[in-house]
């Protein structure tokens, strides 16, 4: 389980480099400091995989979450995968929120906590939606006050749902092959 814990912690440290470490991030410069933060996102990213399979399945209460959580789940995945992007999609609906990709985070999180109750992912889902917090308050705190951006037409946020739908269906049958089938 440590390698999940520090991989959770270098994917928080990582993104929050600039807010926590902001003479360091500075002395790495645009360029190079921006593949500092990849490598270490990557790193992140290797290390809680493998810590999150490599973790000791400790159960919390019963082992299998009600069904109709799993239907909660597949719905807040929906609207964490038309969020994730939202923020660069070129129509109205990028005019709702400040942090869109942060609040994904936050919903992907919470919807796989649902369904999932086991230590590991309390340690992945519940660290990475702390993160998405602490991220959010930062930024707020930090920057100045948001600006909208323009909105544009509703036709392009049609499109953009519409890739986001197919985007679930793949991100679904993903899970089916690596044995974790969300949709029954």
């Amino acid at each position: 389980m440590i390698w999940l814990v520090i991989g959770v912690a270098l994917w928080a440290y990582s993104h929050l480099m600039k807010r926590v470490t902001p003479g360091l991030r500075a002395s790495l410069g645009d360029g190079p400091g921006k593949g500092v933060v990849a490598v270490l996102s990557l790193l992140a990213i290797w290390a809680m995989v493998y810590g999150y399979g490599a973790a000791k399945l400790t159960m919390t209460w019963d082992p299998q979450a009600p069904d109709f959580l799993r239907h909660v789940n597949n719905l807040l995945m929906v609207v964490a995968v038309v969020l994730v992007n939202m923020g660069s999609s070129r129509g109205v609906m990028r005019t709702w929120l400040r942090h869109p990709m942060l609040t994904a985070v936050k919903v992907w999180a919470l919807a796989h906590l649902l369904v999932n109750w086991n230590i590991p992912s309390f340690v992945l889902f519940g660290g990475l939606m702390a993160w998405a917090v602490v991220d959010v308050i930062m930024i707020n705190r930090m920057e100045s006050a948001w600006q909208r951006p323009a909105k544009g037409p509703v036709v392009n946020d049609v499109i953009y749902l519409v890739i986001s739908l197919l985007l679930v269906g793949v991100i679904g049958y993903i899970h089916t092959w690596a044995g974790y089938p969300p949709f029954g």
